[in-house]
């Protein structure tokens, strides 16, 4: 994180973010990552998540982990002179993200139509919960509320009782955040075709529905021969208890179904009429699963995870979260990058998962502080230090 970094494949694009949370900061982080320069805008009291969660010194581990290499500018967009600050910066922008609620960035003067009037050729990034009309359009969402109206929470249902599960983990905000982030560069490359921006709007819902359609709906696909029953209520899960923890080990391919029965000393089963193809094996998996487990648990972890290896099996052990630091598959991908951050002190945060060979992606600068580098931008715009001076005066820009 110096002054001689590389550039990263999205260097020389310039990405205004007024999104707040996860989603959109997460996106929009991974783009600054990728060399854009990402400038943060926030209102003078920060994003809600500066002060949510772990916290050290004034600033949360998830807003480090959502808004790294990106810069912050505070500043009251309530006030005209925000607003005219907001206005000059957009005219130098690749990129505008916002997830506000529908309707909320047209009445603070910055809807698609009032931006391009600024900047003719602006890519307009609109994430929100459930899109732009219906019945659930102006609702707050959080992540929960997606995982049950798209059917995810259904899907993890409990196998015994029936009962809708949520993941313990916010699947919907990320999986926007990536479908975000994936967007904006394919609207970038057509533009960088036909010299147009365009408007990019997506929803969690939307994401979600089409994330989890390609088995977890997949029922639903032929149309008049839909499968109706609930399939994580029809079988366990793929973890299995061993001797001294927990592995999963997955055999779909008539090859590594063999090599399953011959690890686990079953060859019999090869000859068992419910598991003699793939789709027998799918359509008796409670059985399959179970009789599975029962051998599984009569020796250790490291017993089985070896054999199952020699015998071509896809397995792995189930890690506790400390455990993934220090397993030897993390330590070789280098993935787990420590800094001392300016505010939190030593920190640990994944590297950018897609590697580039020429124009590298990495951790580009510390999650910023508030408006630590409000002066620092205006400045880049041409405002004097005694406009710049005046503006924090006057409560209307912030700065740490």
């Amino acid at each position: 994180m110096d002054d001689l970094q590389p550039p990263g494949p999205l260097s020389g694009i310039r990405v205004v973010d007024l999104t707040s949370m996860i989603s959109g900061p997460v996106a929009t982080m991974m783009l600054a990552d990728q060399g854009a320069d990402v400038i943060k805008v926030e209102a003078l009291n920060g994003d809600l998540v500066r002060a949510a969660g772990p916290n050290r010194s004034g600033i949360t581990s998830t807003f480090i982990s959502s808004n790294r290499s990106k810069r912050s500018l505070a500043l009251d967009l309530k006030s005209e002179a925000g607003g005219d600050v907001l206005r000059r910066l957009l005219k130098t922008a690749d990129v505008l993200v916002q997830n506000f609620r529908p309707g909320t960035i047209e009445r603070m003067g910055f809807g698609e139509a009032q931006v391009r009037a600024i900047n003719e050729n602006i890519v307009y990034v609109s994430i929100s919960g459930f899109g732009e009309r219906g019945p659930y359009a102006h609702q707050r969402v959080y992540d929960p509320v997606i995982q049950a109206l798209s059917g995810l929470a259904a899907i993890q249902a409990d196998g015994q009782t029936g009962r809708p599960k949520m993941v313990r983990t916010i699947i919907p905000d990320k999986t926007t955040a990536v479908t975000a982030a994936q967007a904006i560069t394919a609207a970038l490359f057509a533009r960088e075709r036909s010299g147009q921006g365009q408007h990019v709007k997506l929803s969690m819902l939307d994401t979600m529905i089409g994330y989890l359609w390609p088995e977890g709906m997949s029922g639903f696909t032929l149309v008049g021969k839909e499968v109706k029953a609930a399939r994580a209520q029809l079988s366990p899960d793929l973890i299995y208890q061993t001797r001294d923890g927990y592995v999963t080990a997955g055999a779909v391919s008539d090859i590594e179904w063999q090599g399953l029965c011959r690890a686990l000393g079953k060859e019999e089963w090869l000859q068992d009429e419910r598991f003699r193809t793939v789709n027998d094996r799918a359509l008796n998996v409670t059985a399959r699963l179970e009789l599975t487990g029962a051998v599984l648990a009569t020796n250790t972890s490291a017993f089985w995870l070896e054999k199952l290896d020699a015998h071509g099996v896809p397995c792995a052990p189930v890690l506790d979260r400390a455990g993934i630091l220090q397993h030897e598959q993390v330590l070789a991908n280098e993935l787990i990058d420590e800094y001392d951050h300016p505010i939190a002190g030593r920190v640990r945060q994944p590297r950018p998962a897609a590697r580039f060979d020429k124009t590298p992606a990495m951790i580009r600068r510390p999650a910023p502080g508030l408006g630590e580098h409000s002066r620092e931008i205006l400045l880049d715009l041409g405002y004097a230090e005694d406009e710049v001076n005046g503006l924090i005066a006057r409560g209307v820009l912030g700065q740490m």
